[in-house]
């Protein structure tokens, strides 16, 4: 069963990546480069705000998961240029990496944390980042629903087809790519499937406000003292993570 899930993630997100390939050659060639002052329009900005607010939640998790800053920063750099091109190739990377033996455990488990040693090293330091991330995620939460607000009351409804251009078609399908990314990690988190296909319906309808609340709530359930990785993992693996994390630092002692 394991085994099946990591085939079908790998295919989803690989099937992903070439699709999103496909819309930007698509929309570059129907519809030149992007790179024009009449393509921003409000909506625009409001929907390229929406869209950067994940790809900042995708960019600490990539800033959290590889070993080196520079590494860090060289796909934070990719994302922010290629968006959920490189959201897929980042994740399609990671399942690739699993060994079988963690393909038949948790794959997920796996793919979102760091190698397990450096979990172990990092329970022994103090942790200020869980209440530092519950700031950044309600400022972020604000900043889009204040966009949302603002842009209603100055240029209406989104529902237009006038908005609808190629460059407006190919930003949306790249947000809701990096949401189907979100998607996969809140199905795992969530211990019930009617809870996570309500938290998914509110992902698709309210993008990166419903992605803020999800992280800012789940990141106050855990405390000061926690690290903060522990909010990428389901209640199952974060019981087993603290687990291991207390018992190398009995056997160290």
């Amino acid at each position: 069963m394991a085994n099946l899930l990591v085939t079908g993630l790998r295919t989803l997100f690989a099937v992903l990546c070439c699709a999103m390939v496909a819309t930007l050659i698509v929309t570059i060639f129907v519809d030149g480069l992007p790179f024009r002052k009449e393509l921003l329009t409000p909506w625009m900005a409001a929907t390229l705000v929406d869209f950067y607010i994940n790809v900042i939640t995708l960019a600490v998790w990539i800033l959290y998961k590889e070993s080196t800053w520079l590494c860090a920063i060289l796909w934070i750099i990719l994302l922010v240029c290629f968006g959920s091109i490189t959201t897929c190739a980042y994740i399609l990377m990671q399942f690739l990496k699993l060994s079988s033996q963690e393909s038949l455990q948790d794959p997920m488990y796996y793919v979102l944390l760091r190698h397990t040693d450096k979990v172990n090293m990092e329970q022994k330091r103090k942790h200020s980042s869980v209440v530092t991330l519950r700031i950044l995620f309600v400022a972020l939460g604000c900043l889009m629903t204040g966009t949302l607000l603002y842009t209603l009351l100055t240029d209406g409804s989104p529902f237009r087809k006038e908005l609808f251009t190629p460059w407006m078609l190919a930003t949306l399908i790249d947000f809701y790519i990096n949401v189907v990314a979100l998607s996969v990690w809140v199905y795992y988190k969530e211990s019930n499937w009617i809870s996570a296909i309500i938290w998914i319906i509110l992902l698709i309808s309210f993008g990166s406000i419903t992605t803020c609340v999800y992280i800012a709530w789940k990141l106050f359930q855990l405390s000061p003292q926690d690290p903060a990785y522990l909010v990428l993992l389901s209640s199952g693996s974060r019981a087993e993570s603290r687990y291991n994390g207390l018992h190398a630092e009995t056997v160290q002692h």
